[in-house]
């Protein structure tokens, strides 16, 4: 045995394994180490069962001298032209501690994982699709291979299973999806399943099949349908399957019906009249009554067949307006022309009060406040509902949006058109709407969006909300918006009250090598078309050993003076961040709120000094605590046969390291040594 070419005195058996044409099953070798809470352990240990041509499964154990054990399986299945996935199941149970003691506990954990994807061959009107990512709160915090990799940080989990029909010759098309998402923070479980969903695409149901002459208006009327039923439930997961399937789980049905047509007024003036329609079926509905005796507001569920509808109408204008200015002579001429492209739009929806008698949507009930006085409240029965409820108040509302686009035209030599066009603006947009059924605050918050492309690679994207009216206290002291401008008190047009953006750049050896290779044939084009033919033998011959010596100088450019090659030294860092304003603390001096900014930082890279090491980390920042939050780093050695990789979590109170060198020859991958450490011991190894 021979380690980074210094012979050991050590001896190993080799022997000869024919291969076959078949299929075979076989021993999975175990990993053995210790780990600081839960003792010495053979770990990853199985049977191989290679089953048929299409599935494969792979049983694995893990087993602690403390108590600790663990087992799981992994099956890949594929056929082709038809379908392909994996599923992976594992099962934990963790004991730290000595029984009786007080630092004793046992967990029980566990983790689904199934990746299914159909191939579009095998049926083109059918789909089923999955993406199952599921485990129980503990599971990442008892698994050690999750302390190295990206599953250790995550918050949340989703899980999706979709199977989609279309009827084929129709507009028809149906759905069955069933979806899980995880929150490990306080292990609240969000379960929809089954929801069921039928579409109509859109159509023209009032188009002549056979049309003579131009186009009626009617023809231009177009329709789609959706109609969906959803059934949810969302609790801890400890107490989920003991919540009752009639009185804890929501579930409603929903026919949302859209109808529009666009028609051109003026020639310039886009007219777009549409008018919706939402039927939505529940089978319960809430009774609130105001207890006398308790002093508080008690409820009544009864259960039943209700079904509640509601409808809206707008009417929509827009057009395209564009100006064009070219720059003064005096100024150059590299600026050809810059074009400016103004889009308004004007709306008008309205819809009535669904929190009238007369609909039979919405409650009240009264009763005497601290003071004496008779407070009526008015509630909707259906807020529960998980598809929503009509709303109350009538809305008759005019909106008006401004979208700006400005771009310019320069001259430039690496177009073959001689000219390219630079966005100076990609989007820029001011709206608000003003409710003239509203019987206060009519005019909504300024929403205003920009869009910049500031690079081929990067844009910037920011939206921001402004609110216009001034805020109050309740006789209880808390905050309250006013119906009072801001500007009519001297406070300014509008407070900005949230805002963000986010970008990711990668910085690698190519970053900033680009821009120096694209400035040197620049130039070297511009000598090259400077030169005009020459009028001379000795001039040709001269051109044409400047060349020659170019040609050359490209040759040796990845050499050093000495004429090695020259060292390279590839890496990478990305950096993710975002930034996010809005409402804080409330200044009850100045009866306003003030702002605060949310940040998140996260990056990663990676380096390779050498053609054999590599190091790479990923790290996120907390701003609030201002230090990094977590951070795991790694670095590995390619010692010609076998290789070498230590794998370290520096900071946090997950700190720990794992240290592996194995063979890398797949005849003997099971030639290893594994030195890990726990993430719970609370020792300082570094």
């Amino acid at each position: 045995m021979v380690l980074a070419d210094v012979p050991l005195p050590i001896a190993l058996p080799f022997g000869y394994f024919p291969f076959t044409k078949d299929y075979s099953s076989g021993i999975i070798f175990p990993t053995f180490g210790d780990d600081y809470n839960r003792g010495f352990y053979l770990r990853d240990g199985g049977y191989y069962f290679a089953i048929n041509d299409y599935v494969d499964l792979a049983v694995r154990g893990e087993i602690y001298t403390k108590g600790s054990w663990g087992l799981s399986g992994h099956s890949t299945y594929r056929k082709r032209y038809k379908y392909s996935g994996n599923f992976n199941i594992s099962y934990l149970t963790t004991i730290t501690g000595d029984k009786g003691s007080d630092d004793y506990a046992k967990q029980n954990n566990f983790q689904v994982v199934w990746s299914h994807s159909q191939d579009a061959k095998a049926n083109p009107n059918m789909n089923l699709s999955a993406s199952v990512n599921f485990a129980t709160s503990g599971y990442t915090r008892n698994d050690l291979n999750s302390y190295y990799n990206n599953s250790f940080t995550e918050n949340t989990k989703s899980s999706t299973v979709n199977l989609t029909y279309r009827f084929p010759g129709t507009k028809w098309s149906a759905s069955a999806t069933a979806n899980i998402a995880q929150r490990t923070q306080d292990s609240t479980l969000a379960v929809s399943f089954p929801n069921l969903t039928v579409t109509m695409s859109q159509t023209a149901p009032f188009k002549r099949k056979r049309a003579v002459g131009g186009e009626r208006w009617y023809e231009k009327i177009k329709l789609s349908y959706s109609g969906q039923f959803q059934n949810s439930l969302t609790a801890r997961q400890d107490v989920f399957f003991k919540k009752s399937l009639i009185r804890d789980w929501r579930n409603g049905i929903k026919h949302y019906i859209p109808v529009s047509a666009t028609f051109s007024l003026l020639k310039y003036i886009n007219v777009s009249p549409s008018i919706t329609l939402n039927d939505r079926m529940y089978t319960s509905k809430i009774r609130r009554e105001w207890d006398s005796q308790a002093s508080r507001e008690v409820l009544d569920t009864t259960y039943g067949f209700y079904n509640i509808f509601d409808f809206n109408a707008s009417l929509s204008f827009d057009t395209k307006v564009y100006g064009f200015f070219k720059p003064m002579k005096f100024l150059g001429d590299k600026v050809q022309m810059i074009r400016h492209v103004l889009t308004p739009t004007v709306s008008f929806s309205a819809s009535p009060d669904f929190s009238e008698p007369f609909w039979g949507y919405f409650g009240n009930y009264s009763y005497f406040d601290s003071n004496g006085n008779i407070v009526t409240r008015r509630y909707p029965y259906f807020s529960h509902g998980v598809l929503g409820s009509p709303s109350s108040g009538k809305s008759g509302t005019v909106s008006v949006q401004l979208a700006n686009n400005l771009e310019m035209k320069v001259k430039s030599n690496s177009d073959s058109t001689g000219v390219k066009k630079i966005s100076l603006i990609e989007n820029l947009s001011i709206g608000q709407s003003y409710n003239f059924a509203a019987d206060s605050m009519r005019l909504s918050n300024i929403n205003t969006s920009i869009l910049l492309r500031l690079t081929k690679s990067f844009n910037l994207n920011l939206n921001a909300t402004w609110d216009p009216y001034c805020y109050a206290l309740t006789p209880s002291g808390s905050p309250v918006k006013v119906d009072r401008l801001r500007i009519a008190h001297g406070k300014g047009l509008a407070k900005l009250s949230s805002t963000g953006t986010s970008f990711s750049y990668t910085f690698n050896n190519d970053t900033f090598r680009r821009k120096k290779d694209n400035s040197r044939d620049n130039s070297r084009n511009n000598t090259d078309n400077t030169d005009e033919e020459p009028d001379t033998e000795e001039e040709d011959a001269f051109n044409n050993r400047a060349r020659a010596g170019r040609r050359q100088e490209d040759e040796t450019a990845n050499a050093d003076v000495d004429g090695y090659a020259a060292w390279s030294c590839p890496w990478s860092l990305s950096v993710n961040y975002s930034v996010n304003y809005g409402y804080g603390e409330f200044d009850y001096d100045r009866l306003d709120f003030r702002g605060k900014f949310t940040q998140n930082l996260s990056f990663s890279g990676n380096i390779r000094p050498t053609k054999n090491w590599n190091f790479s980390f990923s790290a996120s920042y907390n701003f609030d605590l201002k230090k990094i939050a977590y951070m795991n780093c790694s670095m590995s050695r390619d010692i010609h046969c076998f290789t070498m990789t230590a794998s370290f979590v520096p900071v946090g109170p997950y700190k720990s390291y794992n240290f592996h060198i194995a063979v890398k020859s797949s005849l003997l991958q099971d030639l290893k040594w594994d030195k890990r450490s726990s993430a719970q011991n609370g020792i300082n190894w570094y």
